[in-house]
């Protein structure tokens, strides 16, 4: 499939607010598209070549795109970074410099889609000492073939920031439009997709099979499925109220959620957002091996202890153990407790059916029988007394716990949704705070004084799954320590976009915009009305939306979630409500 068509509709797409006309440019792709070409789309619209479970990552750095956007053209290094340090966008710095240096011959190779997946494939799986070198000669040989367009494309797909706004709700939409002809379907692929997290495979059967095909797709250990969510409670008398009366209680840690995959002797770990985490755990792996049954999927948490007294220590000490080298030593250093809560699968049963009371007895018979020293059950109460709750809360505090999760004893795993079923009491609860909130970075206002190179303060923004759009909540410019702004600062100038992004709706002005992309934690005093946020703008009070009052950074990057991950509108108009309530009690 010629690639330039495909850029031409990107061009189209880049030039939208609308969702509507984005999904209807998607439907043209896809209907455009040979059904042995449709699942190399699909993953590299998500900004991928295979699903996040293979752990298969470009591994492109910008300085080497520049040196093959150099070779490519016959110019100078630093004449390509000069270009863009002008035009801000490294994929159109390379579609302005080739229209200038470009030449088509008949010499030239087609650029097609599946030349491009091939090239960027073996970018992907080059290693060793020479990888550096053969990968820039394989850039520039795309390149060196391609018109200005096609080359600001394939830069953006290099680098992973093609920046349409494609979510992936959007994608399931035009799937739903394009290969079964009536969007209603969606929901349908939705919840497929929620246990077999491979859009390329789903859309690749649908082409083929419609919407019966997908009854095929089942859960499989070493493929992750999507995460169930739990709402928020503000006290445990709405929990009870909610569950009938009688209530399962667990400690909630905090720590980095993890979904354990065995299939006979392979173990392999996926985090929150499906991606694999593997590598960051072998002392995991190696205690689930051990376990005496061949196939399971379980769901824990993993929470960092000190080295010395072996108490939980706070999330972000997890962060070592994302280095790539020297694991061995990290171990030692910063050891870890696996704290299992679920089970999913196991010995060829799907249990995801099974009421949570039948699970949490598989779980406990598993973990009785495969006793091991960093690896135990998550601890648990039953309970339908408000005072042996709040015991229970106060215990969960005392020993370094975010609060509790409560759950309904004959709720079944609900994978992808967010419901009543399992609720979250923090700690907050009983404080002057309202609870805390994972927010996504959307914009910055520079920083002044001592933060001059830095951002003196965030724009956050919640998530309104219904519209596909990130709502501005507050700004942010409390709670960060001179650690914390440089590690924020690195992690966002990957984001920087030259405009307000497409699904970024704020009324307010900053100095940098960003890619919807960085989830950090906040806590705040309450919520509040207000006319310049837009966060479930309307909903409550006309002509007001939400925001958060006296917002501060509660220390907490949340690389484990998605943006789409972030607290959403419904949950904050909820809340809105409840603590509306509550002050007039």
């Amino acid at each position: 499939m010629d690639f330039l068509a495909i850029a031409e509709i990107f061009e189209e797409m880049h030039k939208t607010n609308s969702r509507l006309v984005l999904i209807d440019h998607l439907v043209t792709l896809f209907k455009r598209t040979p059904v042995n070409t449709i699942k190399k789309i699909i993953y590299l619209l998500q900004g991928k070549l295979f699903p996040s479970s293979e752990g298969i990552e470009l591994g492109l750095g910008e300085k080497l795109t520049i040196k093959a956007i150099a070779e490519s053209t016959g110019i100078s290094v630093k004449e390509v970074e000069e270009n863009y340090n002008k035009i801000g966008d490294l994929g159109e710095t390379a579609k302005e410099i080739a229209k200038k240096r470009y030449q088509q011959t008949l010499l030239n190779e087609k650029i097609t889609i599946e030349r491009i997946y091939s090239t960027f494939e073996k970018i992907a799986k080059s290693l060793g000492s020479q990888s550096q070198i053969i990968k820039l000669r394989l850039v520039s040989s795309l390149l060196n073939d391609a018109t200005p367009l096609e080359s600001k494309y394939i830069i953006k797909f290099l680098l992973g920031n093609l920046r349409l706004g494609i979510a992936e709700y959007s994608i399931i939409d035009a799937l739903a439009i394009a290969f079964t002809g009536n969007r209603n379907n969606r929901k349908k692929i939705e919840e497929i997709y929620n246990i077999y997290t491979d859009l390329g495979t789903i859309a690749e059967i649908l082409f083929k099979k419609d919407l019966q095909g997908l009854t095929d797709l089942q859960i499989t250990p070493l493929k992750p499925i999507r995460p169930m969510l739990a709402e928020r409670i503000i006290d445990p008398k709405e929990g009870l109220k909610r569950a009938n009366g009688k209530v399962a209680l667990e400690y909630k840690l905090d720590g980095e959620r993890v979904q354990i995959h065995k299939n006979n002797t392979e173990v392999q770990l996926f985090s929150r957002s499906l991606e694999k985490i593997t590598n960051h755990y072998p002392d995991i792996v190696e205690a689930i091996k051990k376990f005496s049954i061949h196939n399971c999927i379980l769901e824990a948490e993993i929470v960092p202890l000190d080295l010395v007294t072996k108490k939980i220590q706070p999330f972000q000490e997890l962060m070592h153990r994302k280095r790539k080298y020297n694991i061995s030593d990290v171990i030692l250093k910063y050891p870890i407790k696996v704290f299992l809560f679920d089970i999913l699968y196991l010995e060829g049963n799907n249990l995801t059916q099974y009421e949570y009371r039948q699970r949490r007895g598989i779980l406990q018979s598993i973990v009785k029988t495969n006793r091991n020293n960093i690896i135990e059950l998550v601890k648990q109460n039953v309970s339908s007394n408000l005072n042996q709750i709040e015991i229970f809360f106060r215990k969960a505090k005392y020993e370094g716990c975010e609060g509790l999760m409560l759950k309904q004893l004959d709720s079944k795993y609900r994978a992808g949704a967010r419901e009543f079923l399992w609720m979250k009491l923090k700690k907050e609860y009983g404080t002057t705070l309202v609870d805390s909130f994972d927010l996504t970075v959307i914009g910055a206002l520079l920083g002044k004084g001592k933060r001059t190179g830095y951002y003196g303060a965030l724009l956050l923004a919640a998530y309104d799954k219904k519209s596909d759009t990130f709502q501005s909540i507050c700004k942010v410019g409390t709670g960060f320590s001179d650690y914390d702004l440089e590690l924020i600062y690195n992690e966002l100038k990957n984001y920087v976009v030259d405009k307000k992004y497409y699904n970024v709706n704020t009324n307010l002005k900053m100095d940098i915009w960003f890619t919807p992309k960085l989830v950090i934690e906040i806590i705040a005093s309450e919520i509040t009305l207000s006319p310049l946020h837009t966060a479930a703008y309307g909903l409550i009070k006309e002509n007001f939306g939400v925001a958060l009052r006296f917002p501060k950074y509660a220390g907490k990057i949340r690389l484990d979630k998605k943006p789409e991950d972030s607290t959403n509108t419904s949950e904050l108009i909820q809340l809105f409500n409840k603590q509306v309530k509550r002050n007039k009690s």
